[in-house]
């Protein structure tokens, strides 16, 4: 195996499989600071990941949505393990065929799915995180180095 096909095995040992991760998200503000800089916006989502994507369940109407609506740059990290970038995109109604597969899997993900994820709420949409470049943290240097900087576009370890 390659340097990127280790690292993309690395994600998916921490993050994929199946598991439910609990990750920081970061937005840019609609607000701006006292001098009128953007302003970071981060706050903590339930995902689950697969293939260099994280899917999120949330309303189309929250703060990171009207926030992503106007610059779908995004930040994200996972404790000590990732930190990337990437862009956000709303893919619409949970509930809306097209987004079918992703819906069975997060019922099956996420415990609290079918109490809390209101998905007959036509507001209640699959946001997809795709990530486009990151640092990866190895802490049992598995594959030899303890941190990969990855570009997720073009599928290379720099």
């Amino acid at each position: 195996m390659n340097k990127y096909e280790n690292v993309m095995k690395l994600m998916e040992e921490y993050c994929g499989n199946g598991k439910d991760n609990l990750i920081a998200l970061a937005t840019i503000a609609l607000s701006t600071n006292a001098v009128g800089n953007p302003r970071p916006a981060v706050r903590m989502v339930d995902a689950y990941y697969e293939d260099g994507v994280f899917y999120v369940s949330t309303d189309a109407n929250k703060n990171k949505m009207l926030e992503i609506g106007k610059n779908n740059e995004i930040s994200i990290c996972g404790l000590d393990l990732f930190a990337a970038q990437g862009t956000a995109e709303n893919l619409g109604w949970v509930k809306d065929e097209r987004n079918a597969e992703i819906r069975a899997k997060m019922k099956k993900i996420f415990t609290w799915f079918d109490a809390h994820g209101d998905e007959d709420n036509p507001d209640s949409i699959v946001l997809r995180i795709t990530l486009t470049e990151g640092t990866i943290t190895d802490n049992d240097k598995k594959y030899g180095e303890w941190q990969y900087k990855v570009d997720f576009v073009k599928k290379e370890v720099k």
